[in-house]
């Protein structure tokens, strides 16, 4: 497919700009590291309630992906982008605010309200998590479609970058963190930044990006896709024709309507096949909500969600805890520019087969050293020396090892595996399993680590990484360089 000089230049600036979506959904997920001690202290929340806070918005997240396939389909994925970027800036301004009940004279029910706000907004980021890749694999150039689709993942790790950078100013601004801490680890207050509390302004950064997602968005064009499913191809021949070399525009929409082989919306029982008198769901949709699973069932987002408070449960101050999760972000976003430069060479399947034994051999390390670890004199445990090295070098390598395969390849496959028929209620299906495994691993990761440890915990993630390793090997199939149309 032969390309004009400017197309490469406008296919990236559509793909940057859809992908700031998924900015605001690595930004919304993580932002909650650094405010957890404070929610403790200001809400009144128990360890469950804590929990269940932090990894509540994945549920939001659930509905939205489940839905977001299906209303993009209905009316177009640039207003259900637009629609994420207002759910983003409202839930952060609740999240921020959780008292409007408390005003209203209905006192005791601020971490309610707070986990209404978190659900609220994961409703949008499961809604960006889905249309975003699904939007760029449909508008970009089969030879780049790789690279391209990569920015969703690549800014996902600037957004978790943006917000652990976020809290560690404020907290220094602060004079220490969000919560003020003594030496025995008991919080006994929150700080101030102005006439706000710290953990507030934490949430509330999140409106600038949140109103800069819509605003960009209105100078993005539809989905040439999109368009010729609802039969306007002669807008989708102008979108197309700014992207590929004039010539074969034609060739392209035919290749669509093709492809479209029923002129209804998708529906989920597209994703049902008959064998043996029997309704089943087709084998590559069993593979996306696979390759979904797996990619949470590792334990990524313990590190972006829980970091500070894994650090500091082995004797790491507040601020050295958020300094630590910040090094991890930046290993993160290093990483994935690896992926960004490889995916479109090597391919999909060899990045997520080295990224599973590499993850493999990290998370072990650490479960043997969280495992073995001392305990301090109030009951906590720590460690020094070498193995507090070696921990933090292994959980910087296996965020290396994730970032440059499961991390981007997992959304990049699931925006082109499924043929252009099911893509949809394929997508939604498979955004769902992903935020489901989300809150599972996270929602008990503090049950956890109360029962079992650290080191039972991560014990957990090698194992499902190990298999990892096996399902690369017989279940994923190569999509380097094939047009959405032979998929």
């Amino acid at each position: 497919m032969k390309q004009k000089e400017y197309s490469v230049g406008y296919a990236l600036f559509i793909a940057c700009t859809a992908a700031l979506g998924g900015f605001l959904f690595g930004f919304d997920t993580s932002v909650i590291n650094g405010t957890l001690d404070a929610l403790r202290f200001k809400l009144g929340a128990n360890d469950a309630q804590l929990g269940f806070a932090a990894a509540v918005a994945v549920l939001g997240a659930a509905t939205g992906a489940f839905f977001a396939g299906t209303l993009a389909d209905k009316f177009g994925r640039r207003k259900v982008m637009m629609a994420a970027s207002v759910i983003f800036f409202v839930s952060s301004v609740g999240a921020g605010w959780p008292y409007f009940l408390t005003l209203a004279g209905v006192s005791g029910h601020m971490i309610e309200e707070f986990i209404f706000w978190r659900v609220f907004g994961g409703v949008g980021i499961g809604a960006a998590s889905i249309i975003v890749p699904a939007y760029i694999a449909e508008i970009a150039p089969a030879p780049l479609r790789g690279r391209l689709a990569a920015m969703q993942q690549f800014a996902i790790v600037l957004g978790i970058f943006a917000a652990l950078l976020s809290n560690y100013v404020l907290g220094n601004i602060a004079g220490g963190g969000a919560a003020i801490i003594d030496e025995a680890r008991v919080i006994t207050g929150v700080t101030t930044i102005g006439r706000f509390e710290t953990w507030q302004w934490m949430f509330w950064i999140e409106c600038v990006p949140a109103a800069a997602y819509g605003l960009f968005v209105v100078f993005i064009p539809e989905s040439p896709r999109y368009l010729v499913a609802r039969r306007q191809t002669e807008k989708a021949g102008v979108i197309l024709g700014r992207i590929l070399t004039p010539g074969v525009v034609a060739q392209k929409i035919a290749d669509i309507k093709k492809s479209l082989t029923s002129e209804v919306a998708p529906k989920f029982s597209d994703l049902l096949e008959k064998v043996a008198g029997k309704r089943r769901l087709v084998p590559i949709v069993w593979v996306g909500i696979g390759v979904a699973a797996l990619q949470q069932f590792v334990g990524i987002n313990v590190i972006f969600y829980y970091g500070n408070v894994l650090w500091q449960s082995v004797g790491f101050t507040q601020q050295d805890a958020m300094m630590t999760s910040v090094i991890s972000s930046v290993v993160n976003i290093a990483s994935t520019l690896v992926a960004i430069a490889l995916v479109d060479r090597i391919g999909r399947k060899p990045l997520l087969f080295a990224g599973s034994i590499g993850m493999f051999i990290a998370l072990g390390i650490m479960a043997v050293i969280f495992g073995t670890a001392g305990l301090d004199a109030n009951g906590n445990p720590e460690i020094h020396g070498a193995a507090a090295y070696i921990a933090i070098i292994s959980a910087n390598l296996y965020v290396v090892f994730f970032a440059f395969s499961w991390g981007p390849v997992c959304w990049i496959l699931l925006g082109e595996m499924f043929n252009n028929r099911i893509r949809g209620a394929a997508l939604a299906l498979g955004g769902l399993s992903q935020w489901l495994s989300n809150f599972l691993i996270s929602g008990t990761f503090p049950l956890m680590l109360a029962k079992i440890g650290l080191g039972g915990a991560y014990g957990i993630y090698s194992f499902f990484a190990f298999v990892s390793i096996f399902f690369v090997l017989t279940k994923v199939r190569e999509t380097k360089g094939k047009e959405l149309e032979d998929m």
